[in-house]
């Protein structure tokens, strides 16, 4: 007789023999479960709480309409999700996190622009702008969440930040930084990766041999989405090929350790 084996179906016995059946899965509201495991009553109540919604990260341990139980529900909602990249939702989940755990216990319907506004005052320009994207998008989702009646960071504004903008380095910079790190080095890789294919910080540390391909690089822009085959430059070819493949690397460490032994005489 084959056993049926269903997810998230966690079952003990009291200490009256009784058996408990409950589904739990992280992030779902704990469900008992009634009847004899296969029976319809049973199937009924796995397939509702199955398909149930989701539980805000946290909800039961914070009070609702505070900071915290706001951030929880934008956290889990598909406003966090859908319209934006990996790389902005890991910024704004770092901000919110530092903003739930400073003030996370106050009312968010008491959250003024005046108290805003002297926030970001205490931010270097650059933080300041997005802090105040992340606190605009969240009291956005807590007014259609209906805990703030308007937003109260929609007019809030900052100053222009006057800026030459970063160095960009001469060709007289790039050479005397090669001459100081040879190829084979890790600061040589990075260096002849971000010159030579022109990416992001973000999609040049997420690149790997399983990305060469017929003398190009294939990756997918993390902000953007956008799908890119990036020829090799030989230059930078020269680099990879300085470079020990993970393969190498197990070899090399599973080499035994060679000593010098003193000659028998």
């Amino acid at each position: 007789m084959s056993r049926i084996r269903l997810k998230y179906v966690q079952a003990w016995v009291d200490r009256e023999g009784r058996v408990h059946r409950y589904f739990r899965r992280r992030g779902y509201p704990r469900v008992p479960l009634p009847g004899l495991p296969g029976s319809a009553e049973f199937i009924a109540a796995y397939q509702a709480a199955l398909a149930g919604p989701r539980t805000a990260i946290g909800a039961g341990r914070i009070k609702p309409g505070s900071v915290s139980a706001v951030i929880a529900e934008y956290f889990d909602s598909q406003q966090f999700f859908a319209s934006k990249s990996a790389g902005t939702q890991r910024m704004r989940r770092s901000i919110l996190e530092r903003f739930r755990t400073m003030y996370g216990d106050r009312p968010i319907a008491l959250l003024p622009t005046e108290w805003i506004e002297a926030l970001l005052d205490s931010k270097p320009p650059h933080a300041a702008r997005s802090w105040l994207m992340t606190l605009r998008s969240l009291c956005e989702f807590a007014v259609k969440r209906r805990w703030l009646r308007t937003n109260p960071a929609a007019n809030v504004k900052l100053p222009s930040v006057k800026s030459d903008g970063f160095h960009t380095w001469t060709d007289d910079e790039i050479a005397l930084f090669e001459a100081h790190h040879p190829i084979g080095s890790k600061p040589r890789l990075a260096l002849a990766l971000l010159l030579y294919t022109a990416q992001r910080r973000s999609d040049v540390v997420k690149m790997g041999r399983q990305h060469l391909k017929d003398g190009t690089i294939a990756v997918r822009q993390e902000k953007t989405g956008a799908a890119l085959a990036i020829p090799v430059h030989p230059t930078l070819a020269a680099v990879l090929a300085a470079i020990p493949c993970h393969r190498d690397r197990q070899a090399i460490r599973r080499q035994p350790f060679q000593r010098k032994l003193p000659r028998m005489v």
